[in-house]
Order: structure tokens, then sequence, then C-alpha cells
């Protein structure tokens, strides 16, 4: 059996990476092609390590353009490839172009199409992430779920058949690389577990609206007189700080640079919870047992807001919704919402089966 996996974003070659190894063990071939969207390959030997991260046989060299050039060039390349190595199935992930491209390619072809992440849905329907998991998993004959929430998604659409709940392979990413957490920022910000909350602001829709923007960090600064708050900044967010003058707010918050996903990790496992915009965050909080405020209008992963582990919040309402998080013991059950971290062996165990 032979199989190409399609990646164009680093979380899409972690998640090719855990699958990979799954790959081999059930004796599957597969070709891994990369369209150049992004090439940050910006992580610690760690990840090669552990991940065993191997180079793409094709890469398509799109790189950066417009949302159509981009498309349109990835399905001009994939498809040379396909038609060379004819396979068995074309496997996408998540929501970026590259991931329509190679589904409408496969689609057009008569290749079966696996969409890993399918049946996610959010508000605005038409920020091109949402745009493209939709037409995505129209196109897809295999669905693989990250949870209950984005089957009973798909089944209100009308797709019912080859639709599957495997979990979520972040999870599994998760498991395999605590035990690399680091904790040496928690030493030297002298933090005591528990005790500080983590946050990260960097989406556009936060950071480039003034208002919005000295909302967030006038809640941030009543928090931090009750509470340490470490903000690794995102570039941008700094920079529009200092542009709009905002940087009285920021005293009593512990600004440090980014961190790499180890540490993170290591941060926000021994963390009170976490104020966030970031969609990896979120969920990777819900992963190491801490509750987030999603400072977003909406959020790909309403089955955390849902379950009321997560709490929505508008930029002025942040302490707020800190303080009830604070009182509010949570009672809903919230375990196993993204499946039990054997994710990459459930999708490739049903690929097997209809290979």
């Amino acid at each position: 059996m032979k199989l190409i996996s399609l990646i164009g974003a680093r979380p899409q070659i972690i998640k090719e990476a855990i699958l990979n190894k799954e790959f081999e063990k059930k004796g599957i071939k597969e070709i891994l092609v990369h369209s150049g969207q992004h090439y940050d390959f910006n992580m610690s030997d760690v990840f090669f390590k552990v991940l065993n991260i191997r180079k793409a046989d094709y890469n398509l060299g799109v790189g950066s353009a417009t949302h159509a050039q981009m498309t349109a060039k990835t399905m001009i390349e994939f498809e040379k490839v396909v038609l060379k190595e004819h396979p068995g199935i074309i496997l996408v992930y998540g929501d970026t172009n590259t991931t329509l491209a190679g589904a409408i390619v496969g689609a057009k072809l008569k290749i079966p199409v696996a969409h890993v992440e399918a049946g996610i849905r959010q508000e605005p329907k038409d920020m091109p992430e949402e745009i493209n998991r939709v037409l995505t998993d129209r196109i897809s004959k295999y669905l693989f779920c990250p949870s209950e929430l984005a089957v009973n998604n798909l089944k209100k659409e009308g797709i019912t058949e080859g639709v599957s709940f495997t979990g979520d392979i972040m999870y599994d990413l998760f498991l395999k690389m605590r035990p690399y957490f680091k904790e040496d920022i928690i030493d030297e910000l002298n933090l005591e577990e528990n005790k500080y909350i983590v946050t990260t602001i960097h989406r556009d829709f936060n950071t480039d609206n003034k208002i919005k923007l000295e909302s967030i960090l006038n809640e941030l600064e009543k928090i931090s007189k009750e509470i340490k708050v470490v903000f690794p900044i995102h570039p941008r967010t700094k920079k529009k700080i200092d542009e709009f003058n905002l940087n009285k707010y920021t005293k009593d918050i512990l600004l440090i640079e980014p961190l790499d996903y180890l540490s993170m990790m290591g941060l926000v496992q021994k963390s009170l919870f976490v104020i966030t915009d970031s969609g990896g965050l979120q969920k990777e909080a819900y992963f190491a047992g801490k509750r987030a405020i999603v400072v977003m209008p909406d959020t790909g992963w309403r089955e955390l807001t849902q379950a009321d582990w997560n709490i929505l919040s508008e930029p002025d309402e942040i302490k707020n919704k800190m303080d009830h998080i604070i009182s509010n013991e949570i009672s809903s059950n919230v375990e196993n919402i993204y499946g039990d971290g054997k994710t990459g062996e459930k999708i490739v165990k049903i690929i097997k089966i209809i290979g």
C-alpha cells in the first residue's frame, strides 16, 4: 500500500512524524510531500530525536503568496507528484491552503482523501482556515475527528460516511514530549507552582486595535497586582505596545522572550491557569490540566468551552473571568475529550483496513 502525506506548516510536520512511525509498523509506504508554504524548522533537536522527523521526499517550493496563488501553485505541483507516484490514498492535515489544495487534487483524480483534524468549525465563516477546513471535509472520503463534537459538526452538515472519532494527534505529541519539558524559566523567574498565570496575546484582532490591546493590558495589570503574570511576548504584540504607547500597563507584568514548545509546556504545567488567544495553547493547557481564558470571539475548540473548562472573554472582561475560574471548581466531565493519546495508532489502523 502506498500513501502520500502532504504537509505545509510546522504543526503538520509534527502530525506527520507521529503517523510515520505507525505507518512503518503497519508496513505502509508513505511518501512525504512538503508544499513549502511555510518552512520554519525552528524546533529543538529533541523533536528530531523523539519524533524521528525526516526530510520530505518532494518539496514543491510554493513559498508565500496570495491565498489563490499558494493554493493554485500547490495544486499544479502536487498533481505532478501524484500522477508520478500513483498513491492509493492522500492524507492531508488541518486547515491550511496546502490542505485544501491536496484535497482538491485527490478528489479530481479520484484518489481517496483522508483528512486529519476533520470536523472543526469556528466563526467567522469567512476566515481562510474555516473555508479550507469546510471545503476539505466536503471532498474527503475519510474524516478523522479530534473530538466527539467534531463528529457531530459533520453530522449536522450531512456528512456521516467515513467519519471516525480518533482523538487529537497533538495529544499524542504532548504525551511523547512531556518527559522533555523544560522548567529552567520557572527557576530563572523565581516562580512558585500554581502562583503565576501564563498569557500569550498575538492575534491581529487583539493587537492591531489600540482600544482592544489597551483593554487587555489594563486587565493583565489588574491581575498582576494579585498574582504574577508571565507574558512570553510575540514580536508583533511588542511592536504594537510601543506604537500605541501602552508600556505603562506592563510595569508589573513579567514580559519575556517567546518560548519554544518544550519550555512553554514546562511553564504552563506548573501555572495556575492560562490567558491566551492562541488556538494551540488553549488546547495544550487542557492537556496539562490547566484551564484557560480565551480572548477570542469564538474558538475552534468549542468542546472545551462547552464543558466550561475554558472560557471565552472580551478584552475588557478578563479579570472578571479570572475571578470566575478561581471561585468556581469545574463540575462537568472533561476527561479524554481528545482521546487517549493513541490517535496516530487508530488513524493508521483504519487506513490499513480501508487499504
